[in-house]
C-alpha cells in the first residue's frame, strides 16, 4: 500500500461530513438500551476514583470486578474526574446498578468523545490506500468506500453505542498503529500497539503479526531479489529500540503492581480461565459447531437410550455454556487445548508473512488471519471479538476483488451474529435497519468498485447469505409463538451461532487458501 492523495485538500470535506454524520447518529442512540457492560464501566469509574491503586484489582463489592489491564484502569480514573461534575453518586462503589439520566448521558458521551481517536485513525488509514483505482465520482473512490466501511461499521455502532463499550477508542489505537506501519513509521506503530495491549489484552491475539512484521521489515533492512533475507542487514540497534519500547510501556503499566507484589492478582483478573470455554452466548466459531454436535449427539443418545437422562446436567440442554462446563458426549475442552489449537492455526499465516513478504498488505492479511484464528479456537471468546478481524479486513476489501468477496461474507455473517446482543423490542427495528443499510452499501459500493472483474460472490455464497433473512424471521417472530420456547429456549441462539459459524469458518478458510496459494511478485519481494 502506498499513501494516496485522495485524502488531501479536496478530500477533507467529505471525510468531515462522514465523521459528523455518524457522530450525530451516535447522539441519537443515547436513549437506547444498554447492557450490563454499562454497570461494569460505572463500577470501574467508582473503583478507580475512590480506592488507592493497591486495591483496584482486589475490590469485589460488585460482581463486575476490574479485569482490564492497568492503562484502561487509568483511563477510567481520568474519566471519573469528569464524571463527578455530572453526578457524584455514580462514583459511589455501593451504588450498584445506578443509572441516573446524568450518568447515562455522561457514559454515552464519553464513548462518543473518545471515538475522535478512531475517526483520526480511519483518516490515516485512508491515506494508505493505493490510488490506482482513482475514480471521477467521489462515491466510487476506494478512500471514500473505506471511510464509510470503517466509520459507519454496523457492528461497532451497536456494540459501542447501544450495547455499550469503548471499542472505538481501542480500535482507533490499533488502526492508527496499522497506518503507521503502512507509512513505514515503525517505532510509532510499535509504540501504539504496545500501549494498546495494556489497554485491552484481547489484542494479544494479533501480536504475532506485529512481531514478525516488525522483525522482518524493520530489524532486517534489506532483501535479496528473490525475497529472501539479507541476513547481514540485521540491525541490532533497531531490535534494541523495539525492545526498549515494549519494556518501557510494560514497566509503566505493570511496574507499580510488581512493586506492590500484586502482579499474580492482576494476571488472575486478566485471564479468568474458570469462566468456561464459551461465553453465555456462543460466539460463531469452531467451538459453537463443536457444542452443537455435542447437543445433537446428546438428544440422539437420549432417544436411543444410549444415555441416562438423570446424569445429564439440565444446563447442557437448555442454556448456554457459562462458567466451567463438561460436554456430555464429546471430550471436554481445556484451556490448554484451545491454546494449542490457536497456536497451530496461526502458524501458517506467520510463516507466509516471513517467507512470502508482501509489504503492508501481507501484514494486514496475517493480522486478519491471526484475529480470525484466535476467534475460531480461543478460550471464552466473546461474539464481539469478530470485529477484530472485520475492521482490518476492510482495508484489504477496497484493494482486491478476492478480498472484497471474503469481506462481504465475513462481515454479513459476523454482524448478524451480534443480533442477540440487542434482544429488547424497541431495538429490533434499529438493528435491522442499520444492518440492512450497511450491508446494502457494502455490497453495492464494492460491486461498483470491482465491476470490471469477476463477481465478488458465487451462487452458493449468495444463497448462504440470503438465508440469514428467514433465519432472523424464525428466531424473532415465529419461534416465540411456539411451545418450543419453554422447553428449548436456547434454540434461537444455537441456530444463529451455528449458522453464522459456518460463514465465519468458510471466510477464514477461503482467506487462508488465498494467502497460501498467492504468488508474490518480484516487486513485492524486493519490498
Amino acid at each position: 500500500m502506498r499513501g494516496g492523495r485522495a485524502m488531501a485538500a479536496g478530500g477533507r470535506g467529505w471525510f468531515r461530513g462522514l465523521a459528523l454524520g455518524v457522530s450525530l447518529l451516535k447522539c441519537l442512540l443515547i436513549p437506547a438500551y444498554y447492557s450490563t457492560d454499562f454497570e461494569v464501566h460505572r463500577n470501574w469509574l467508582a473503583i478507580t476514583h475512590n480506592l488507592p491503586l493497591s486495591q483496584w484489582y482486589y475490590e469485589a463489592t460488585s460482581e463486575w470486578t476490574l479485569d482490564y489491564p492497568p492503562f484502561f484502569a487509568w483511563f477510567e480514573y481520568a474519566l471519573s474526574h469528569l464524571a463527578k461534575y455530572f453526578d457524584p453518586k455514580m462514583l459511589v462503589i455501593e451504588n450498584l446498578n445506578y443509572t441516573s439520566h446524568a450518568t447515562i448521558f455522561f457514559q454515552r458521551l464519553s464513548v462518543i468523545f473518545t471515538d475522535i481517536l478512531f475517526i483520526y485513525a480511519v483518516h490515516e488509514c485512508c491515506r494508505c490506500v493505493n490510488g490506482k483505482r482513482a475514480a471521477k465520482d467521489i462515491l466510487e473512490k476506494p478512500t471514500f468506500i473505506l471511510a464509510v466501511l470503517l466509520l459507519w461499521n454496523f457492528g461497532l455502532l451497536i456494540v459501542d453505542h447501544i450495547h455499550f463499550q469503548y471499542n472505538g477508542f481501542l480500535f482507533g489505537l490499533m488502526l492508527l498503529s496499522v497506518a503507521r506501519l503502512c507509512q513505514r513509521r515503525y517505532l510509532e506503530g510499535a509504540l501504539l500497539f504496545a500501549v494498546l495491549l495494556h489497554f485491552k489484552h484481547i489484542y494479544v491475539y494479533v501480536a504475532p503479526a506485529y512481531g514478525i512484521y516488525l522483525l522482518r521489515s524493520y530489524c532486517f533492512t534489506a532483501n535479496h531479489a528473490d525475497g529472501s533475507l539479507k541476513w547481514r542487514s540485521f540491525s541490532f540497534l533497531h531490535l534494541t529500540l523495539l525492545g526498549l519500547i515494549v519494556c518501557l510501556v510494560s514497566a509503566l503499566s505493570l511496574g507499580p503492581f510488581i512493586v506492590l507484589g500484586q502482579l499474580p492478582q492482576v494476571m488472575s483478573r486478566l485471564f479468568p480461565f474458570k469462566r468456561g470455554l464459551c461465553h453465555a452466548y456462543w460466539a460463531p466459531n469452531f467451538w459453537a459447531l463443536y457444542n452443537a454436535v455435542d447437543k445433537a449427539l446428546t438428544v440422539l443418545g437420549l432417544k436411543c437410550n444410549f444415555l441416562d437422562h438423570t446424569k445429564i446436567p439440565k444446563a447442557s440442554m437448555t442454556g448456554g455454556l457459562v462458567q466451567e462446563f463438561q460436554h456430555t458426549v464429546l471430550p471436554s475442552v481445556t484451556p490448554l487445548a484451545t491454546l494449542i489449537c490457536t497456536f497451530i492455526s496461526i502458524l501458517p499465516s506467520v510463516f507466509c508473512l516471513w517467507f512470502k513478504p508482501q509489504g503492508p498488505r501481507g501484514f494486514l492479511q496475517c493480522l486478519v488471519l491471526c484475529a480470525l484464528s484466535s476467534f475460531m479456537f480461543g478460550w471464552h471468546v466473546h461474539e464481539k471479538a469478530i470485529l477484530l478481524a472485520i475492521l482490518p479486513l476492510s482495508l484489504l476489501s477496497v484493494q482486491r476483488a478476492k478480498d472484497a468477496g471474503i469481506y462481504l461474507i465475513l462481515t454479513t455473517a459476523g454482524h448478524f451474529s451480534l443480533f442477540p446482543l440487542l434482544f429488547t423490542p424497541p431495538e429490533l427495528p434499529i438493528k435491522i435497519l442499520l444492518m440492512l443499510l450497511f450491508t446494502v452499501y457494502s455490497f453495492s459500493s464494492l460491486k461498483s468498485l470491482f465491476r470490471r472483474e469477476r463477481p465478488l460472490l458465487n451462487w452458493l455464497e449468495t444463497i448462504y447469505l440470503i438465508q440469514l433473512a428467514p433465519l432472523e424471521v424464525f428466531c424473532e417472530f415465529i419461534f416465540p409463538l411456539t411451545p418450543w420456547k419453554w422447553h428449548y429456549p436456547f434454540v434461537p441462539l444455537l441456530l444463529t451461532s451455528v449458522y453464522c459459524a459456518l460463514g465465519v469458518t468458510y471466510a477464514w478458510l477461503k482467506l487462508y487458501i488465498s494467502v497460501l496459494t498467492e504468488r508474490t511478485s518480484v516487486r513485492q519481494k524486493a519490498e
